[in-house]
């Protein structure tokens, strides 16, 4: 590799109210390289790289390129300088082919007559130098979550940038597309490209990266080269000492006790030929058929939006099934509300902690009961106890590390980390039977997440049953007792957590069933 820096940001600084979210930062980049960022969420990487891409402007520092000092000012001059960005969630317009999408905001030759001939061949000779295979007529509403990356990721190149920025890129593909991606980005780099990776996943980094920066709460820890590189070494340097990593399920190597299914004699859960269509007639669930028994964590695997969102709805009872039948503990509960569930031994974490099961203007002693807030022993049914309120609350407060100024202060001055500990901390305070949990750890640092883990696991070990749908597959195989996926609504396989093995997992994620398709598998360094 050419040991030259591309580009420098020198000791940057930005400030957003009294939240100091970089503390003089500095990052360097060498000419085709691969540079992961790697950091905890909130620990400034996205920030710094959207400073670089002229999203955000810096309140203090400099921006070397290729050795001058420059003044972006937004992503039109990042872009002139030969900067691009793939954000973690795509901008593209769905009704547009993804040709159109590629082109949208250049200058076509013809634009007149909008023939596209020389912008197709452009296009085309990119899609084959970097190995981002897509069909350019396709219209993108039909694309899986990996080929609307390759497109964002050959905008990007058609607009000629020789530094790429790719904000969590991984997220939402199976195994199969991160090893394509990751073939593609060593092309790109052994083509004269230089790549900014960021992440906050720990084995991608040792993967895919040649030099890996870790950031910290807005401060830089160290840089390494890959060769110099562990997990625990970059854990220590995310974390610091504030982890018992010899004791953590997150890096856990001993394989537990596998849950023994015929030692129980009915599931906690049982869903039959569930369906569910929605207001427009789309069909979001068809003929489901799921059990979770006590004492196991079955996971629910999949690509974002194949109908994990209703899946958890219609088990928690916010909405009701078209057809088919949910059976609690043996009993027919079809058509229980959502109320009803919660105070029969139901608990729920939601995916979207913003605008599900969280009240911004109530108090967090008020957030922290709600959905109890009419049972023992916050409630006699009529009124609530207020003293028993703030003496459970606190408690939580204080074991879930949720950091407010106490069980008064309103929700909304909580960080959407510390909104997430408030669903967790009232979920798992819950005596339910059967926990529904949405991406629980999203937003949480690796302590935070082992924690929830080890909650999890004590939930199993006292016969209750939980159902974890979550997009980190690697979270899934961690934990779960067995694995369902599900694929446009339907559940295509279910998995023992002796059969676990991602590239399968990721086959049936992107709707594969046959044991005849090719295999797409490769071993990542």
């Amino acid at each position: 590799m050419e040991d030259k820096t591309i580009l420098e940001l020198k000791n940057v600084r930005k400030v957003f109210g009294q939240i100091v979210a970089l503390d003089s930062v500095s990052f360097a980049l060498k000419r085709g390289e691969i540079h992961g960022l790697l950091g905890g969420n909130g620990a400034g990487k996205t920030t710094l790289m959207n400073i670089l891409y002229g999203l955000y402007r810096k309140d203090e520092g400099e921006i070397l390129l290729r050795g001058q000092a420059v003044n972006i000012q937004g992503p039109r001059d990042a872009i002139n300088q030969g900067i691009g960005m793939v954000h973690q969630h795509f901008l593209q317009i769905s009704n547009f082919t993804v040709l159109e999408n590629i082109i949208l905001g250049t200058d076509v030759k013809n634009k007149y007559t909008m023939k596209m001939d020389e912008e197709v061949i452009k296009v085309k000779e990119l899609c084959q130098r970097f190995g981002l295979n897509v069909d350019l007529n396709d219209v993108m509403s039909t694309l899986t979550v990996g080929a609307r990356q390759k497109v964002e990721i050959l905008k990007a190149l058609y607009r000629g940038v020789d530094i790429l920025i790719l904000d969590e890129p991984t997220t939402n593909l199976t195994p199969q597309e991160v090893d394509a991606l990751f073939e593609s980005l060593r092309v790109m780099v052994n083509d004269g490209l230089s790549i900014v990776f960021i992440t906050h996943k720990l084995r991608e980094v040792l993967s895919v990266c040649d030099r890996i920066t870790v950031l910290r709460e807005g401060k830089n820890i160290t840089t390494l080269d890959r060769k110099d590189a562990s997990e625990e070494v970059f854990v220590r340097a995310m974390v610091g000492e504030k982890m018992d990593i010899e004791n953590s399920i997150y890096f856990a190597t001993e394989e537990r006790q596998a849950f023994d299914q015929t030692s129980v004699e009915a599931p906690k859960l049982k869903l039959e030929n569930v369906n569910l269509i929605s207001q427009d007639a789309v069909q979001r669930l068809k003929d489901l058929n799921l059990e979770v028994f006590g004492g196991e964590i079955v996971g629910i695997a999949g690509v974002a939006g194949n109908g994990q969102r209703e899946l958890a709805e219609v088990v928690t009872g916010v909405v009701p099934v078209s057809s088919g039948k949910k059976i609690y503990l043996g009993d027919d509960v079809t058509s229980k509300t959502n109320e009803d569930l919660l105070s029969s031994g139901f608990s729920y974490i939601p995916e979207d902690r913003l605008s599900d099961g969280f009240l911004p203007k109530a108090t967090v002693a008020q957030n922290l009961i709600l959905g109890q807030h009419r049972i023992k022993p916050y409630s006699d049914g009529r009124f609530i106890n207020w003293k028993t309120v703030y003496a459970e609350t606190t408690k939580n407060i204080k074991e879930y590390n949720i950091k407010t100024n106490g069980p008064g202060d309103v929700g909304g001055n909580l960080s959407g980390g510390n909104i997430q500990r408030v669903l967790i901390a009232r979920a798992f305070s819950m005596d339910s039977q059967v926990m529904v949990a949405h991406n629980p750890t999203r937003g949480l640092d690796i302590p935070s997440m082992d924690f929830v883990y080890q909650k999890m696991l004590s939930r199993r070990e006292a016969q209750m049953a939980t159902l974890l749908i979550s997009e980190d597959l690697d979270e899934l195989i961690r934990i779960s007792d067995r694995i369902a996926v599900i694929f446009r609504g339907q559940i295509l396989g279910v998995l023992k957590r002796s059969e676990f093995d991602k590239y399968a997992i990721g086959r049936l994620m992107s709707g594969i069933t046959s044991e005849n398709q090719p295999s797409e598998e490769k071993t990542l360094p």
